[in-house]
């Protein structure tokens, strides 16, 4: 809060619709103030009154001050760490394997988003025979999701025996995670014509509603080459603008990316730069140890960590990096 009430403009927040209702009650206030303060002067008897109720009336104005004030912080920090995310995986080296570890990844976030009281969606996904995910896309929304996972962003690999090994030999796969932050505002700006839009049919069991009108959306950035689809939506338009959204996002994380190369080299010392190329942690079930390379440190009970159960894991990366 502010030392000095006299420097607090209640007209900035007028626009602000979260402090629409105070910044009212604020004026009201004012009003009353001058009121006050003309009855102090007009009338000598009721002066020790007055006084008194503009000493309330002033400790009413700064308890709407910190509240307009906090409202602030809150929205500050919403739109560094957004409470949106699209988490996307995708299969790496590895074929078959690859594809079934990707699964067990989304499913691993998708668990701990659920421990966490988070909301989550699959918004399109492209399976290999096995049931694998050659490529997938999650919302998930709640508080503190974005500053909770952002340091997830990378290649994850797995070294064990595949089940479509028939000799026991153990294999390497890799699987990239990307967490994409859902930014209320941007400074992103896509122009119309650096896009190719296409619909179709969305996927799933035959007979289903979504299925009978093209209303999968599949959104083609021309300059990056970057594609985007949707299909969660049962509108063609609804999918069109969280397609959009989520190629936003994906365009700030590349600019992001090349912006933290860029100051990399400046740094006193390289902790990583969120790029999904990165490799940034190893599953090996054999020895069953996780290790995250970019802080050097291990855990155990990789079977237990599928299921959900990686706050120690995300809370000592954080505290390192």
């Amino acid at each position: 809060m502010s030392e000095d009430n006299k420097t607090f403009n209640i007209d900035e927040y007028a626009d602000n619709n979260q402090c629409a209702f105070l910044v009212q009650q604020y004026k009201d206030l004012q009003k009353k103030e001058q009121e006050t303060k003309q009855l102090a002067q007009s009338d000598p008897e009721m002066k020790e009154l007055a006084l008194e109720d503009l000493k309330a009336i002033e400790e009413a104005k700064l308890g709407i001050q910190y509240q307009i004030e906090e409202i602030i912080k809150s929205q500050k920090e919403e739109e560094k760490y957004p409470s949106e995310i699209v988490l996307e995986v995708r299969a790496g080296a590895g074929g078959d394997e690859a594809a079934l570890f990707a699964r067990q990844l989304a499913e691993m976030y998708l668990k701990y988003a659920e421990k966490k009281g988070w909301q989550f969606r699959k918004l399109d996904s492209s399976e290999n025979d096995l049931g694998g995910y050659k490529e997938a896309s999650f919302e998930i929304k709640g508080e503190g999701v974005y500053k909770t996972l952002m340091f997830e962003t990378g290649v994850h690999r797995v070294q064990r025996v595949p089940v479509t090994e028939k000799q026991g030999r153990i294999h390497t796969s890799t699987a990239a995670i990307a967490i994409l932050p859902v930014y209320k505002k941007t400074t992103i700006e896509i122009k119309p014509e650096d896009l190719e839009i296409d619909f179709s049919r969305s996927g799933g069991k035959g007979g289903q509603n979504v299925n009978k009108v093209e209303t999968a959306v599949r959104l083609t950035h021309k300059p990056t080459g970057l594609v985007v689809r949707c299909t969660a939506e049962r509108s063609q338009q609804k999918n069109r603008e969280k397609a959009l959204a989520i190629l936003k996002s994906r365009l700030q994380q590349l600019k992001d990316e090349q912006e933290a190369q860029k100051i990399a080299g400046q740094r006193a010392q390289q902790v990583g730069t969120m790029d999904r190329s990165e490799k940034i942690r190893t599953y090996n079930f054999p020895q069953d140890r996780i290790t995250d390379h970019r802080i050097k440190k291990s855990w155990s009970g990789i079977e237990k960590v599928l299921q959900g159960n990686i706050d120690e894991i995300i809370s000592e990366v954080s505290d390192e990096l």
